[in-house]
């Protein structure tokens, strides 16, 4: 019986890819993409011409039976658009089916967004929040971060070019002028590691571009 590869893929730089990510989407018989026109471009920057078949949440049932078919005489690679399966990403659903049918999963691990800002902060972040992509609806957004307000660990979350100041603005009002660290375009050519506080960050990021990971400094205040 195969093996389902959870790969991590680069976040931007395609330098970052691992020999042991090369080396298992070269040997797999099959990949599974969110997009198959961006992994084409990883797999043309290593040789790789491994087949690619898309797989997202939506079509799980449409892909599953091919999946384990293909599963039961070779191993299989799953890949999202950029960083690790599964984590905010298409998989999880896949890695349950897989693990169902009493075939393997094995990861292979590398980049990812949330540990590369954590790893630049500067910033107390053994423990942390991760929201994954916020929500598009403004309060839904000022929701969460009402419960969040007296919380202690720090807070990540991604956004868009199109909603970063407006979140920004949400979380200054309700949070406070807390500390906090964005990295823009992580890895990439243009990329942008930005320290300050909430109020100078909402002036920094007044014309957005790119796609931002950012880590909140979680409520300093002692109770009492």
């Amino acid at each position: 019986m195969g093996t389902l590869y959870v790969v991590a893929t680069p976040i931007g730089n395609l330098e970052d890819f691992s020999y042991r990510g090369v080396r298992i989407l070269s040997e797999v018989s099959l990949i599974l993409c969110e997009d198959t026109r961006k992994t084409k471009i990883l797999l043309n920057r290593y040789e790789i011409n491994t087949k690619m078949m898309s797989y997202l949440e939506w079509n799980h049932t449409k892909r599953i039976d091919r999946i384990l078919l293909e599963l039961e005489n070779s191993d299989v690679a799953v890949v999202s658009e950029a960083g690790t399966p599964a984590f905010h990403d298409p998989g999880s659903a896949l890695v349950k089916a897989v693990v169902e049918a009493g075939h393997l999963v094995a990861p292979v691990p590398g980049p990812n967004a949330v540990a590369s800002i954590v790893s630049v902060a500067g910033l107390p972040a053994d423990k942390f929040i991760f929201l994954g992509f916020l929500p598009r609806k403004k309060n839904e957004r000022r929701k969460i971060f009402e419960e969040l307000l007296m919380n202690s660990e720090p807070i990540i979350f991604y956004e868009s070019p199109h909603r970063i100041v407006d979140s920004l603005n949400i979380i200054q009002e309700i949070l406070g002028d807390r500390r906090l660290v964005v990295g823009r375009e992580m890895t990439k050519l243009y990329e942008e590691i930005y320290r300050g506080i909430l109020s100078e960050a909402i002036k920094h990021f007044s014309k957005p571009r790119g796609e931002f990971t950012v880590l909140i400094e979680g409520n300093q205040k002692k109770p009492g």
